[in-house]
């Protein structure tokens, strides 16, 4: 067998694995139906896995596709990636008995402070205290990268399409997504901080990296993979191929291999067990 049959066959295997792992912890949650507020947020976090390998793998069969179909599954990733980080804040609110739209914000953590960093200190003060003013903030900051980033997948596609995508368009879509999500991330990582002793016996840190992870390798190999194509590093050797498909390949690849092992993580950080104890509780009650 030749090297693309091997590694397709080898693909295909971890995107049956990560599958597997991602549905067998889905009907763990399920089968122990609890806390639907938590677990509904939980389940759009697990799907992140999966979703991720089975649109890398839909890339690497087709792998003489168009620019805008690259584009295209780029586009979904991202933009679950942002639904993700939503549902993310979501559970944490959740955990913290926190109601942005009900205004509801414990009174032990009113008025607790909020020490930015630089550059957020250029547009906010070093130190803020937390009230339901700030705490919606916090989330608009996370919110923001879910509208932003469909729009901006929208009009990329479309100018793909339309043959009216130059550099400098390429240029300015990237600046924009990458300050929308480094904010939102800002905002998850401020958040996590202000409540690191509330969110301690819900393993906040595992479920963060879970999130966290899969961007920061999607995001950060694919600027290493522009970097070693514009250095002559990767070069097509097929007269069939050009170098651009072979990136959009090895980038697909190392998405598919990846995904195994974050949905492995989710095992653990988005561990169906206190759901399960606490139904085994209430059926030992019952009896």
């Amino acid at each position: 067998m030749d090297r693309g049959r091997l590694t397709l066959m080898g693909s295909t295997v971890c995107v049956m694995l990560t599958v597997h792992l991602s549905l067998q912890l889905l009907s763990q949650h399920v089968s122990s139906w609890r806390k639907p507020k938590e677990q509904k947020a939980i389940l759009v976090i697990i799907l992140m896995a999966p979703i991720y390998a089975i649109d890398s793998y839909c890339g690497l069969i087709d792998i003489h596709g168009s620019e805008a179909f690259f584009m295209f599954l780029d586009s979904v990733k991202e933009c679950y990636e942002a639904l993700v980080m939503a549902k993310f804040l979501a559970l944490m609110y959740t955990y913290l008995n926190i109601s942005i739209s009900k205004n509801i914000v414990p009174d032990e953590i009113k008025g607790r402070e909020i020490h930015h960093s630089f550059p957020m200190t250029l547009f906010q003060p070093h130190t803020a205290r937390l009230n339901h003013h700030t705490l919606k903030l916090l989330k608009n900051w996370t919110w923001q990268f879910v509208v932003i980033r469909p729009v901006c997948s929208i009009l990329m596609i479309a100018l793909q399409l339309l043959d009216m995508y130059p550099g400098w368009v390429s240029w300015t879509f990237t600046i924009i997504l990458n300050i929308s999500v480094s904010l939102a991330l800002y905002s998850l990582v401020l958040f996590y901080h202000v409540f690191a002793k509330e969110l301690a016996p819900h393993n906040p840190l595992a479920k963060f990296l879970c999130v966290k992870g899969i961007v920061f390798f999607c995001f950060w190999q694919g600027v290493v993979l522009d970097l070693l194509v514009a250095s002559g590093i990767i070069k097509s050797h097929h007269f069939w191929l050009d170098v651009t498909h072979i990136q959009e390949a090895i980038q697909n690849v190392l998405v598919i291999v990846e995904m195994v092992f974050f949905a492995l993580f989710q095992q653990y950080a988005y561990s169906a067990a206190p759901y399960l104890n606490a139904t085994a509780v209430k059926d030992k009650k019952k009896e």
